[in-house]
């Protein structure tokens, strides 16, 4: 009966009190309360909303579902609410660590068009991204950085409302999007928070203005909190880099470890020391231009390339074995230009789907991925292409039926006009 006031209560659109969203969170958490009310209540608050307070109460009672960690030492993490080719929690996590914060990342798989950190991880042979709570704390203390994914200790109350709101339609709420990022990362115990928001036809948010929306509300919910936090909102129309995929954005993340600019495109780089700067800034209390030079100088002398792969070896991987899995043969297909002038655009949604069809992502949490297969770029926007010039190529193992409708597909991904077109920064706006 309590369960049902409450529903009728925000069902009308009225705020609730943050003693009725603990026990609610709490009801469901012990399976007092079933899915079919939880799914109403999401409903709810997907379309009456929730203020400031309520989504702060919501996301604490999520945090509050299960343990939480606690560190003695300046930590900070990075979450981005997913991309095309995005590949940048394996430069900036490391990079952070390498200027000497402490970087505790429990990060995610893949489903759909977005890519998880922890499956690409996971193409380097023998790399536990399943590490138990303990073990996840030692590798932060001994090493400076860990990422590994999300345990049933680290908020139940957000991994059963997650599996509801997947197949209810209310995915789309921002008091919701920000109570399960949020309740996440707080558990985590990180002491400053660094959001990477994405917006255009790759991302899960559109146009700037709902991204912007996002990342404020990421960023209040996080000082509402206790932490220190800032976002960027950035770009997602074209990929990010050259490579979409798991072992290639490995292989591509190890370049830009190894020697800053190699192998990359559209500003990437940039925008990981600009990620990591930011969390170095806040968790050091360093001015940023401070934290920035510091960023490059441990990017640039192979200090970062160095955190990574002391993380790779302490949770178990091998990067010799990983670099004999690239050398693997695999059935590729190169598509080329059909004509001359600038690569005007690089569809981000349509990569991903053509990626996700060649096997490198799911479509449902149970589906294999093919650690090879994947597509890579062999141009960027504004990059000057002749007729015949290669465009990207394909690339999967096993079996290559498919490949040639792939590539069909993959060819549709890409403008080219007469007039090179304006290209700017990948950072689109700041909120600190």
């Amino acid at each position: 009966m309590i369960a049902k006031l409450i529903l009728d209560k925000k069902r009308e659109g009225h705020a609730l009190g943050s003693a009725e969203i603990r026990a609610f969170v709490e009801g469901f958490t012990r399976g007092e309360i079933p899915d079919y009310q939880m799914s109403a209540l999401a409903m709810a608050i997907c379309c009456r909303g929730m203020t400031d307070r309520e989504t702060a109460d919501l996301t604490e009672a999520m945090m509050k579902s299960g343990r939480c960690l606690d560190w003695d030492v300046p930590t900070a993490d990075k979450h981005s609410t997913g991309g095309v080719g995005d590949k940048l929690s394996l430069v900036v996590q490391p990079l952070a660590a390498a200027c000497g914060v402490f970087v505790p990342s429990l990060t995610g798989r893949g489903l759909g068009l977005t890519g998880g950190t922890a499956d690409k991880l996971e193409t380097i042979p023998g790399y536990n991204a399943g590490l138990s709570l303990d073990d996840f704390q030692r590798v932060v203390k001994e090493i400076g950085v860990s990422m590994t994914v999300q345990t049933d200790e680290i908020t139940p109350a957000d991994k059963k409302l997650y599996a509801l709101r997947d197949v209810t339609g209310t995915v789309a709420s921002i008091p919701l999007i920000v109570g399960s990022i949020l309740s996440k990362k707080l558990a985590e115990g990180a002491g400053t928070l660094v959001f990477d928001v994405k917006c255009g036809t790759g991302a899960f948010m559109k146009t700037r203005e709902d991204a912007v929306q996002l990342a404020t509300a990421l960023v209040n919910g996080a000082k509402a909190a206790g932490r220190k936090a800032a976002a960027l909102v950035t770009g997602m129309s074209a990929p990010l880099g050259r490579a979409i995929g798991n072992a290639n954005e490995v292989a591509e993340a190890l370049e830009i470890l190894g020697s800053g600019e190699k192998g990359t495109g559209n500003g990437v780089v940039g925008l990981c020391v600009e990620l990591a700067a930011l969390m170095v800034s806040l968790a050091l209390d360093k001015p940023l231009d401070e934290a920035r030079g510091l960023c490059w100088t441990k990017l640039s002398d192979g200090s970062a390339r160095a955190k990574f792969e002391a993380m790779v070896k302490a949770q178990g991987g091998d990067l010799g074995k990983f670099a004999a899995l690239r050398a693997r043969p695999t059935f590729r297909f190169r598509i080329q230009a059909m004509r001359s002038g600038y690569v005007t655009a690089i569809d981000a949604e349509k990569v991903a789907r053509v990626a996700l069809a060649l096997g490198a992502g799911r479509l449902q949490t149970g589906d294999r991925i093919d650690p090879l297969a994947g597509v890579t770029l062999d141009v960027a926007v504004g990059d000057r292409v002749a007729v015949g010039a290669p465009l990207a190529t394909l690339e999967k193992s096993g079996d290559p039926d498919g490949l040639e409708r792939a590539a069909a597909d993959l060819f549709k991904a890409f403008s080219i006009g007469a007039a090179a077109p304006e290209t700017g920064s990948l950072v689109l706006e700041r909120i600190v």
